[in-house]
């Protein structure tokens, strides 16, 4: 009853958290983004603004961002449609790290700071963060909605996470708007069976076991150096 009384906030959000993103699986939300795009592709230059603010939500939201993005490869090309997926993608998961900076950290932080392990694990992925990020965003196996909020509540700086996001983004974007653009894929499967999405699946893999190594790695010589290793 203890653990119940004290993190009873914490196990409600991880709750909400995992209703919200089951409840995509059972609402329409294919047909209604290929309303809503429907409907922004007759609204010119306005169109494009509201469908990169849509995008954002989406991801704050946890709603399944592949589906956004082909559909701009649907409406705007694959060049036009990567653009503004990418912006929608970049725009949501700067909001989703923001409210884990400033909504979550503080108090992950005043219930770490008597950990020195936590900390010297913390100032090291702070300092090597955007390599971490960057790899991570060509894993297909991390919830891209999820891990926005995580790392807001880790040390990495926002702009480190920016700029490694908006590259490690890149090519799944470039692939699922081409899905879109070229017609090989609408809203009603997952990215369809293009040669160019296992090659960066493999990619993808790859990067999940170099990161899985570098951040064993980073701990261990971030707990070495502070002498937290040693530290029961």
């Amino acid at each position: 009853m203890k653990f119940l009384t004290k993190y009873w906030k914490w196990i409600a959000l991880g709750v909400a958290l995992i209703a919200l993103s089951s409840a995509t699986v059972f609402l329409p939300v294919k047909d209604w983004v290929k309303a809503f795009s429907d409907w922004v592709q007759t609204l010119g230059a306005l169109g494009v603004v509201l469908f990169i603010l849509a995008y954002a939500l989406a991801t704050v939201f946890f709603l399944p961002g592949w589906i956004f993005t082909v559909a701009a490869g649907l409406v705007y090309g694959v060049i036009g449609g990567t653009a503004v997926a990418l912006a929608g993608a970049i725009l949501g998961s700067s909001l989703a790290f923001l409210c884990g900076r400033y909504l979550v950290r503080k108090r992950v932080h005043a219930a770490t700071k008597g950990n020195k392990k936590f900390v010297a694990i913390d100032k090291a992925i702070g300092e090597q963060g955007w390599k971490i990020v960057g790899l991570l965003r060509l894993s297909p196996l991390i919830p891209f909605n999820l891990s926005n909020y995580f790392y807001g509540v880790t040390a990495v700086g926002f702009w480190p996470y920016f700029v490694a996001s908006a590259v490690g983004m890149l090519p799944g974007t470039l692939l699922y708007a081409y899905l879109g653009g070229a017609g090989k894929a609408g809203l009603s499967g997952g990215g369809g069976s293009s040669p160019l999405k296992y090659v960066l699946l493999g990619v993808g893999l790859l990067a999940t076991i170099a990161v899985t190594i570098f951040i064993s790695r980073l701990a261990k010589k971030a707990l070495g150096q502070t002498g937290a290793a040693k530290t029961k």
